[in-house]
């Protein structure tokens, strides 16, 4: 079967990539360590060359965590009004866990969108130039 072969099996892209499976078959681990990939799905062989997330991951994950905290911040702010100390206490752990925890999740679901939308780097053509 071929790399380009997206027909292998209909895949849940959301689930695979937050349970961080392989985006082709959904049963082979997608990561070697905690943001590291493997080399290749072990179940369906499919080489994972082809994934490049970049930075992309890291920005969704500050929008998205970066969004909740500072909504939660304020509300215990206008709630109860803690001293500083006690926001700093609280928050700072809460974002820490809460950015690694959604980092992983996020990089599967961007490599499984990057996989079932065969996006690759662009390339420019130049041949036209004289």
């Amino acid at each position: 079967m071929s790399q380009d072969d997206h027909t292998h099996k209909h895949v849940n892209l959301l689930m695979s990539g937050l349970t961080g499976r392989c985006p082709r078959c959904g049963e082979g681990r997608l990561f070697d360590g905690f943001l590291a990939l493997r080399p290749e799905c072990k179940s369906c062989g499919l080489s994972y060359a082809f994934a490049d997330s970049g930075d992309g991951p890291a920005v969704f994950v500050m929008f998205a965590v970066g969004f909740l905290v500072i909504a939660l911040v304020l509300w215990s702010e206008i709630t109860y009004s803690p001293p500083l100390w006690v926001h700093a206490i609280i928050w700072v752990p809460v974002t820490i866990a809460l950015s690694l925890g959604a980092l992983r999740a996020f990089k599967g679901v961007l490599i499984g969108l990057q996989y079932r939308h065969s996006a690759a780097e662009g390339v420019i053509d130049r041949s036209d130039d004289a």
